[in-house]
């Protein structure tokens, strides 16, 4: 019996399929994936770019195996030969050897298979010391490997063991839970680690990744193992699914606390959107990808009464993560508004406030967020950014608009407009260009990103300013004509004013060798002299 359990072994190692990843890559790409070819862990640069690469049909599409294609773990024409001895054996009474010898292979083919899936065993230790993006590399291997492994490699595995031990249907259950149980255990207690592992933000997509794939392959498990091992396998993957879970809300719930408590005194050049927001804003649309997995863990625990933030009947209506979002939208316009106080310009404070909740728009109305947040959500915000828009002109434009109030300039006597009027109105102009100068040197760095907001900036600056110029200039500047200097004061026309309305908000650097400063600033108008 010996020769024969030699000889077994023998035809099983000479005859096993090698495998390489090429080699199933066809049922690979078709196991259910959910994780994205790019890293999760740079949301501060370019992150519509980095929004859109992870949502691409490439990277983000949800696929299952449809293709049927079988993996030849054995080369076929050996497994009549490999099933003639195993019934010869355990007719004999060897079936105790029998499964032993079956399952040493079988266990260590696993094994190479799961290595050759790219992923390797990690202690707890060994995750705790390695960097995020080594880490994220591992993560998204076993996502891969577990759903290979479950969806593709165990069934064929399980195929394999039920015609070569057809003769018994629990040797059959026996051998292939000897030879899969520990292979499964073993790739599971990685999930364990991460767990458990220290929480960050950027490993939150990747941990709903590893969840959402556990949630997948647990019915599969139900399926391949037997009662007794289904026991040992499943309660050990729906404790890891919960301690997976656990880490995932606090991960969120910490989030959250961290938006709020964000205190960087950054100031970004001319009040440009701010880190913060884009980071934030990139992070909630991915964070709607995985609505029903965040519905189902966040519904775990009911929202505060203080946390809510929203019309009280409508948010108490909206699901586990619309509420936390809201909350978290909260506390983002809420940090907003507090870092717009660092710029000391009443009028850039505006600009930087404009600027961050028109991209919080955006970004709400690109996605799926719209349909969370709703509507009226976004209504209240654009009225923001209207009162905003109305608070800028106020800042910025109230004081150098005083200087076109005529007060009483050119009254009924000839001698006293000659002598105080004409005094005044020089004042008047000179305050208006330095006023109007000075706007333009600060508020041509200054930088409105969206077009569409620029531009109406400027026509509400065109429409307060220009008419009140005009009829200032068409007033007064012809009274200083005969007065040396007089272009000294009547420096610019009301066209050359719009045009000059036209060049703010462009984010410019300082205009100190600027060429427009040198044309406009000491522009001579041809008076009469």
């Amino acid at each position: 019996m010996a020769r024969l359990e030699d000889e077994f072994l023998h035809l099983m190692i000479r005859n096993t399929v090698p495998l390489e990843a090429d080699s199933f890559y066809g049922s690979i790409r078709r196991v259910s994936l959910s994780f994205r070819d790019e890293n999760v862990d740079n949301f501060d640069i370019s992150p519509e770019e980095e929004y859109n690469r992870r949502t691409s049909p490439k990277t983000g599409v949800r696929r299952s195996i449809v293709d049927g294609r079988k993996i030849d773990l054995v080369h076929p024409e050996s497994v009549l030969d490999l099933k003639d001895i195993a019934d010869r054996m355990f007719w004999a009474g060897y079936a105790k050897e029998l499964c032993q010898v079956y399952s040493s292979v079988r266990h260590d083919i696993l094994n190479e298979c799961i290595s050759v899936l790219g992923f390797e065993r990690m202690s707890i230790e060994e995750v705790q010391r390695t960097e995020w993006k080594a880490l994220d590399e591992k993560m998204k291997k076993w996502i891969l490997a577990i759903q290979v492994l479950v969806r593709v490699l165990l069934p064929e595995e399980k195929s394999l063991c039920e015609k070569i031990c057809a003769a018994s249907k629990v040797l059959q259950e026996e051998c292939f839970t000897r030879a899969a149980k520990g292979c499964i255990l073993q790739i599971l207690s990685f999930g364990d680690a991460i767990s458990i592992s220290l929480r960050s933000a950027e490993k939150l997509f990747r941990t709903l990744d590893m969840y959402e794939a556990l949630v997948r392959i647990i019915p599969d498990l139900r399926t391949l193992f037997s009662a007794d091992a289904n026991d040992r396998v499943c309660i050990e993957a729906e404790a890891i699914l919960k301690r997976l879970g656990n880490s995932i809300r606090g991960t969120f719930t910490e989030f959250i606390n961290a938006v709020q408590r964000d205190s960087s005194r950054k100031l970004l050049q001319g009040g440009d959107v701010h880190p913060l927001t884009r980071y934030v804003m990139n992070y909630v649309k991915l964070l709607v990808d995985y609505n029903v997995s965040l519905d189902l863990l966040l519904g775990v625990e009911e929202l505060p009464e203080q946390d809510m933030v929203g019309d009280d009947q409508l948010e108490r209506e909206m699901g586990p993560l619309a509420q936390r979002l809201l909350l978290l939208l909260s506390f983002l316009e809420s940090n907003v508004e507090q870092k717009s106080k660092n710029y000391e310009d009443g009028g850039l404070q505006c600009i930087f406030l404009m600027n961050n909740i028109l991209y919080i728009i955006h970004k709400v109305k690109d996605s799926e967020l719209l349909g969370v947040l709703g509507d009226h959500w976004v209504r209240k915000r654009r009225g923001q950014v209207k009162q905003y828009a109305t608070n800028y002109l106020r800042a910025s434009w109230t004081k150098i608009l005083s200087n076109l109030k005529d007060d009483g300039l050119g009254g009924s006597s000839v001698a006293n407009f000659q002598s105080a009027s004409k005094v005044a109105i020089k004042e008047k102009f000179k305050n208006f260009n330095l006023g109007f100068e000075e706007i333009y040197r600060n508020q041509t760095t200054w930088k409105v990103s969206d077009p569409q907001l620029r531009e109406e900036l400027r026509i509400s600056i065109l429409e307060k300013v220009i008419p009140a110029y005009r009829a200032f200039f068409g007033r007064f500047s012809s009274q200083l004509d005969g007065n040396r200097n007089a272009a000294k004061y009547v420096k610019y026309t009301p066209e050359e004013l719009e045009n000059y309305v036209s060049e703010l908000f462009e984010g410019l650097p300082g205009l100190s060798n600027h060429p427009w400063r040198k044309l406009s600033f000491h522009h001579t108008l041809s008076l009469k002299i």
